[in-house]
């Protein structure tokens, strides 16, 4: 069955995708609690001081402290933003990417059994998917870990997102041709 190790790789790359998101989320960017948290005081305290109509201990703030309260809470949702920013990118980008990948790796998988092609071509397919992946999502993970193979994975990630939209192509291709009801014997 020549879509085997789609289901298979599929099945193990979803489970490395899905571990991996949050895995990063928590490991590699934990100063985001830190600013979630500042920016928190920061805007409570803005927001009590115009619910007070700018008053602090009963005494009117000058347009000073106003403006100085004011520019505190906007530094911290800055950095909070800033600190965001690289978690946001993981989720839609590797997570999200390697997430679908693998799914669409089992669809495929699952796809191959119901379709009589020749073998050589169901084997391109498998494969086109499986390399598809590695190379987009796969090498996204790699960078974001600091890995850059010597500036090779800006070399072969924008070869991965060609190679699925191929895969999809070639599928299709190959379900309009030999698409059968049932199992297919290879």
């Amino acid at each position: 069955m020549i879509g085997r190790k789609n289901i298979v790789f599929g099945f193990l790359y979803l489970v490395i995708t899905a571990a991996l998101g949050p895995y990063m989320v928590t490991q590699l960017h934990p100063d985001v609690g830190a600013a979630s948290q500042e920016r928190q005081q920061s805007m409570a305290r803005l927001e009590k001081l115009e619910a007070s109509d700018f008053e602090e201990d009963l005494e009117a703030l000058s347009g000073e402290e106003i403006a100085r309260a004011n520019t505190e809470a906007l530094l911290a949702q800055s950095a909070y933003d800033n600190t965001r920013a690289p978690i946001d990118g993981i989720k839609s980008g590797p997570h999200a990417h390697g997430n679908l990948e693998a799914l669409l790796n089992i669809a495929v998988g699952i796809a191959l059994v119901f379709i009589a092609v020749a073998p050589m071509f169901k084997q391109v397919i498998s494969w086109v998917f499986i390399v598809g992946a590695l190379l987009h999502s796969g090498v996204l993970y790699l960078t974001q870990f600091g890995v850059t193979l010597g500036g090779l994975t800006s070399v072969l990630q924008p070869i991965g997102p060609p190679l699925v939209l191929l895969g999809l192509l070639l599928a299709g291709i190959a379900a309009a041709m030999g698409w059968r009801g049932e199992p297919v014997r290879d």
